[in-house]
C-alpha cells in the first residue's frame, strides 16, 4: 500500500479514537500490524505520537474560548473564590506533574511493551470492564463537584496519577483513565470530560515534543548510543507525517463534539462494551490475523 494512503488511513484512525475512551494507541498499533508496518522501526513509532498533536490542536481550537476565560481569570477564578493552588490552569499542571514524573521512570517498561498485542488486548479488557461499573456506580451517585472550577488539589493529584496508568500500559486510553479517575472522586460526566480534555492538552504536547527530540536527536536527552535507533528523515517522510497530521486534525474537529453530547446523555457504557469486545477478539483471534 502507498505510503501516503497509509498515513490517511492512520490519521483518520488516530482523529477518530484520540478523545474516545478506546485507546487511540491500541487502534493504531493494530492499524499498523494490518498494514504490516514494522512496529519496532523508530520513525513509525515517533509518526504514532506526532500525529496525536493533530488531533491535540483540533481540541485547542474546540476548547480557545474556555482556555483563553480561564487565562483571563487566574488566579482568582471567575467567582473570585480560588487561589493559585486550585485554579483550573493550576489544577491542571499539578496534574500533568503527577503524569509525567511516573510515565518518565517507567518509560523503558512502556517503551519495551508498546508493540505488545497481548498487553493492548488486556488492557482494552479490564480497561472496559472498569470503566462500565465506574459509570454504572457514578450514576447513582449525586456528584460532589459539577465544574472544573470546584475542582480540589487532591481530586486533580488523584486524576494525574491515574493517567499513569495510559502512559505505562498501552491500550489503557488517557480519555478513559481521566475520565473514571474523575468520576471517583466526585465529577460529574461533564466535569469529568473537561478536564480530561485540558489535561490532555500539555500532556500529549510534552509527549509529541519529548519524542521528537528522542529520536531525531537522542544525545539531546543523554541517552546513550545504543538506546535508540536514531530516525533519518527524507522528504518523503515528512510529508507521510504532514498528511497524518493534518487528517488526525480534521477528524477530530467533528469528533469531539459528537463524543461530549453523546457521553452528556448516554454516559461511556457504548464504548465500556465495544472495549470488551474488541480485547476480547485481540485475546482470541489476534495473534493468528496480526500477529504479536
Amino acid at each position: 500500500m502507498n505510503d501516503y494512503l497509509m498515513s490517511a488511513i492512520l490519521g483518520i484512525v488516530e482523529g477518530l479514537t484520540e478523545f474516545l475512551p478506546v485507546s487511540s494507541t491500541a487502534h493504531l498499533r493494530i492499524a499498523e500490524a494490518m498494514m504490516n508496518l514494522p512496529l519496532d522501526d523508530a520513525y513509525w513509532k515517533m509518526y504514532t505520537i506526532v500525529i496525536q498533536a493533530g488531533a491535540i490542536l483540533a481540541l485547542c481550537l474546540l476548547f480557545l474560548g474556555r482556555i483563553t476565560e480561564f487565562l483571563r481569570t487566574f488566579p482568582q477564578g471567575e467567582g473570585g473564590d480560588r487561589t493559585i493552588w486550585n485554579h483550573p490552569v493550576s489544577l491542571t499542571m499539578i496534574a500533568f506533574a503527577c503524569t509525567s514524573a511516573p510515565a518518565l521512570a517507567l518509560h523503558h517498561w512502556s517503551d519495551q511493551h508498546l508493540g505488545s498485542l497481548k498487553v493492548i488486548a488486556l488492557a482494552l479488557l479490564v480497561g472496559g470492564v472498569v470503566m462500565w461499573i465506574i459509570d454504572a456506580w457514578s450514576v447513582r451517585q449525586e456528584a460532589t463537584t459539577s465544574d472544573v472550577e470546584e475542582m480540589s488539589f487532591i481530586q486533580s493529584v488523584w486524576i494525574g496519577l491515574c493517567q499513569t496508568l495510559s502512559a505505562v500500559f498501552p491500550g489503557t486510553s488517557r480519555s478513559m483513565s481521566t475520565i473514571a479517575a474523575g468520576q471517583i472522586v466526585g465529577l460529574s460526566r461533564p466535569a469529568a470530560l473537561e478536564f480530561s480534555f485540558l489535561l490532555s492538552i500539555p500532556t500529549m504536547i510534552a509527549a509529541t515534543g519529548y519524542d521528537l527530540v528522542k529520536e531525531l536527536h537522542p544525545s539531546k536527552l543523554l541517552l546513550s548510543a545504543g538506546e535508540h535507533a536514531r530516525v533519518v528523515m527524507t522528504s518523503e517522510r515528512w510529508i507521510v507525517l504532514a498528511i497524518g497530521f493534518v487528517v488526525s486534525f480534521i477528524v477530530a474537529l467533528g469528533v469531539v463534539e459528537w463524543f461530549l453530547h453523546w457521553v452528556r446523555r448516554h454516559g461511556l457504557i457504548l464504548f465500556a462494551v465495544y472495549r470488551i469486545a474488541l480485547g476480547g477478539a485481540l485475546l482470541v483471534w489476534g495473534t493468528r490475523f496480526i500477529g504479536n
